[in-house]
């Protein structure tokens, strides 16, 4: 008896299980695996070259150990655990790891890991941290010098046709994941926040033409289904630190709330703009990577302007979560922030005033990125959605 292919969420749900099976079959069958850490890597530049990206992320279920012989325990948990699981062999088959520079630590780890672990191919972007011109000017040459590393490595010369052609595949899955995100503004919202989560990481497993096809099937399969999400009291959205885990949105949505919008790099950052398609590819690239991916690792206000007033800059910086609030109805907001995640956590009062500033009530609730972190929490969320009900 053929066994029937699995579909939709069912498939999704196996991804999740052993996210590296179908990477490793490619692998067998001649390609190329690279892993990329964080979401500013250009994965369509590996695309073009015939590599597969593979989204690396830590897990709350394995103990740190090894990674406490390079990394103290007060820097990011998430780091150290991703670390960790380099160090433990669960990386092993990599034949190439893209980071970039996310953070002070963040740019630190990528040397602990070619000391330690020496995947075959490794390169470190060192992404700018602003928006002005010189830095987009400085983003703009290490597109270059990513392309020429990628040409020595290959033996192939970047041909602009399949860069093209990898940028539209790449803005199509941006485009399914958004309307994916449309099914969570009814309400109830059609699929759950912990499932999002779940197809996200999927996605980021998976060749870009693959992840396209399975959510065009998850898409259709919610939109028919008769047993999603039911309605409660709270539309919540969730903005923070790295969410690679489904457990906290479970947590969250196991009382009256459901979880519709997000603004995390295991959701909706990555996918909410697409790349511009221009007479120089890189060109595109290199202006999406800095100024369309909104992370706190990023300073998008302009520090020179003219109108310098705290509220004036609040609405520039995060005028976009405004428009979340009103799109996805949402009546409450849980930011949330891994500990040590100095990125995040020193962007927390400015996002918070900007939520009072909207009249949108919001609970901050920083984790250490493990299942421990799950009952105290929990006990603060229902305290939240008490006082929004």
């Amino acid at each position: 008896m053929v066994k029937q292919a699995l579909q939709g969420m069912a498939k999704v749900s196996a991804i999740n299980q052993d996210r590296a099976q179908r990477v490793l079959e490619l692998q067998q069958a001649g390609k190329k695996i690279f892993g990329y850490l964080c979401i500013y890597p250009i994965l369509e530049m590996l695309t073009a070259f015939d590599i597969v990206p593979f989204r690396l992320f830590g897990d709350i279920n394995e103990p740190v150990t090894k990674a406490n012989n390079f990394l103290p325990t007060v820097v990011c948990p998430f780091l150290r655990s991703y670390l960790d699981l380099g160090l433990k062999g669960r990386y092993s088959f990599l034949d190439g790891l893209i980071t970039s520079h996310i953070c002070d630590v963040g740019a630190g780890v990528p040397a602990i890991w070619n000391y330690a672990i020496k995947t075959p191919y490794t390169y470190h972007i060192d992404t700018p941290h602003t928006m002005r011109e010189s830095a987009q000017a400085y983003h703009r040459k290490l597109m270059d010098s990513l392309q020429a590393s990628l040409e020595e490595y290959t033996g192939r010369k970047l041909e602009p046709a399949k860069l093209v052609d990898a940028i539209k595949k790449h803005n199509q899955q941006r485009s399914l994941v958004r309307a994916l995100y449309d099914l969570k503004k009814p309400d109830p919202p059609l699929i759950s926040g912990a499932e999002t989560i779940l197809m996200i990481k999927a996605v980021q497993s998976l060749p870009v033409d693959e992840g396209n096809n399975l959510l065009c099937e998850v898409i259709a399969e919610v939109k028919a289904r008769k047993n999603g999400p039911v309605k409660k009291a709270g539309r919540l959205m969730i903005w923070g630190s790295i969410l690679d885990n489904s457990a906290l949105v479970e947590m969250i949505e196991s009382l009256d709330a459901n979880v519709v919008m997000d603004d995390t790099c295991v959701g909706s950052r990555p996918y909410f703009d697409d790349v511009k398609i221009t007479k120089n590819p890189l060109d595109g690239l290199a202006g999406h990577y800095l100024n369309h991916i909104k992370c706190p690792r990023t300073f998008i206000s302009d520090y020179f302007a003219q109108q310098k007033d705290h509220i004036t800059d609040l609405k520039r910086r995060y005028g976009y979560l405004g428009d979340y609030a009103r799109d996805w109805h949402v009546n409450g907001v849980v930011m949330e922030a891994l500990k040590y995640c100095d990125t995040h956590g020193y962007e927390v009062p400015s996002v918070k005033d900007y939520f009072t500033e909207i009249g949108l009530p919001s609970i901050y609730l920083e984790h250490d990125y493990t299942l421990g972190m799950m009952s105290p929490l929990k006990t603060r969320v229902q305290g939240f959605l008490e006082i929004i009900a």
